[in-house]
C-alpha cells in the first residue's frame, strides 16, 4: 500500500501540491487521503515465450470509481470518509496485476491494450468484491473472477474466482487500505501462479 502523502516520487509530490493548492483557494475542503495498491513479488521457476495482455477489468459502478468501499452489512455499502483511490479502482488493479505478472519473470511479455505486443493470451478480470467489511470484526475482502482467453482463436482456456481476506490492523484510513492491499496481494499472486500452470 502506498499513500500519496508518503510517496517520494516527483509525480506524487506534484499531485500533493496540486491538491493542497486547490484546498487553499476559496476555503475548499482539505484534500482526501489518496491511496494506491502495491504489486507483490512472486517466486516462480522457469521462463516461457508466452506473451499476455492484461485487459482493463470490469466492475459494478460502486467499485468502478475512486471511492473506497466499506460494507457495514450484506445489504448496504458506504465509502471510506476522507479517502480515495489514486485512480479508478479497475485501472489500479490492472496496473498492479500487470506489474505482478512482470515481476514473476515467467512470461516473455506482459502488456496492456495499446502497447503493441503480439499476444498469446488475454487475462480478463471482473472485480466482484473489493471492500472492507466492518460487521463481525473489520476485514478486507477481495474477489476477482479471472478468464484466460486464447487470443489466437477467441476460446476461453480456463476461468476461476480468486478470493482473499485480510484483517484490519489498527485504525484510520491507512489501516483499512492496508488490509485491502494485503488481500489484493494474496489474490494477485494466486492469479499469476494459476495462469502459469494453465498456459
Amino acid at each position: 500500500m502506498k499513500s500519496v502523502r508518503g510517496l517520494k516520487s516527483v509525480a506524487a509530490a506534484a499531485l500533493v501540491l496540486t491538491l493542497a493548492g486547490c484546498a487553499a483557494l476559496g476555503g475548499k475542503p482539505a484534500p482526501l487521503d489518496t491511496f494506491e495498491l502495491s504489486a507483490p513479488s512472486v517466486d516462480m521457476h522457469g521462463h516461457s515465450r508466452r506473451q499476455i495482455l492484461i485487459a482493463q477489468p470490469s466492475a459494478l459502478k460502486a467499485l468502478d470509481s475512486q471511492n473506497i468501499v466499506i460494507r457495514p452489512s450484506d445489504q448496504s455499502i458506504q465509502f471510506l470518509k476522507g479517502a480515495q483511490w489514486a485512480d479508478r479502482l479497475p485501472l489500479i488493479v490492472q496496473a498492479r496485476l500487470a506489474e505482478t505478472f512482470q515481476r514473476s519473470g515467467s512470461f516473455a511479455g506482459v502488456g496492456k491494450p495499446g502497447e503493441g505486443l503480439a499476444i498469446d493470451y488475454q487475462i480478463i478480470v471482473e472485480v466482484r468484491s473489493f471492500e472492507v467489511r466492518v460487521n463481525g470484526g473489520a476485514h478486507a475482502d477481495v474477489d476477482l473472477f479471472v478468464r484466460i482467453l486464447n487470443d489466437r482463436n477467441g476460446e476461453v482456456r480456463a476461468s476461476k474466482s480468486f478470493t482473499a481476506s485480510a484483517p484490519v490492523s489498527g485504525s484510520g484510513n491507512a489501516a483499512y487500505v492496508g488490509a485491502l492491499d494485503n488481500a489484493f496481494g494474496q489474490a494477485a499472486k494466486d492469479i499469476v501462479r494459476w495462469t502459469d500452470s494453465v498456459i
